[in-house]
């Protein structure tokens, strides 16, 4: 179980990486416009998440409060690229949402002990 929980954990940095990368590239641009590695990211993050919440581990679960907390912040910012992935431009304060949302969601996975 080790392996997958580690497997999971990997495609999940991927996601982030898409998700940020993809974010601070179209910032740089001063496009402001989802693209598509901003949409992967967020579905794959949302889904390996959901696996990573699994029960995997030997008795060293994080905490259910810590668990909601990235759930809840993971839709929000697939809500938030989702609905937006088809406009031409988006608002400036909802990109940088998005941003700060990805940013608190990783704060929260390696802060939160």
């Amino acid at each position: 179980m080790e392996a997958l929980r580690l497997v999971l954990l990997y495609v999940h940095l991927i996601g982030f990486a898409l998700l940020l990368g993809g974010s601070i590239a179209q910032y740089v641009s001063g496009r402001l416009r989802i693209n598509a590695a901003m949409l992967w990211g967020s579905v794959i993050g949302l889904l390996t998440g959901l696996g990573l919440a699994a029960p995997l581990r030997d008795g060293d679960e994080p905490a259910p409060a810590k668990l909601v907390t990235k759930l809840v912040l993971a839709l929000l910012i697939f809500v938030m690229v989702f609905f937006s992935r088809k406009r031409e431009s988006v608002a400036r304060g909802h990109f940088l949402a998005i941003i700060g949302l990805t940013l608190v969601n990783a704060a929260v996975a390696v802060f939160w002990r």
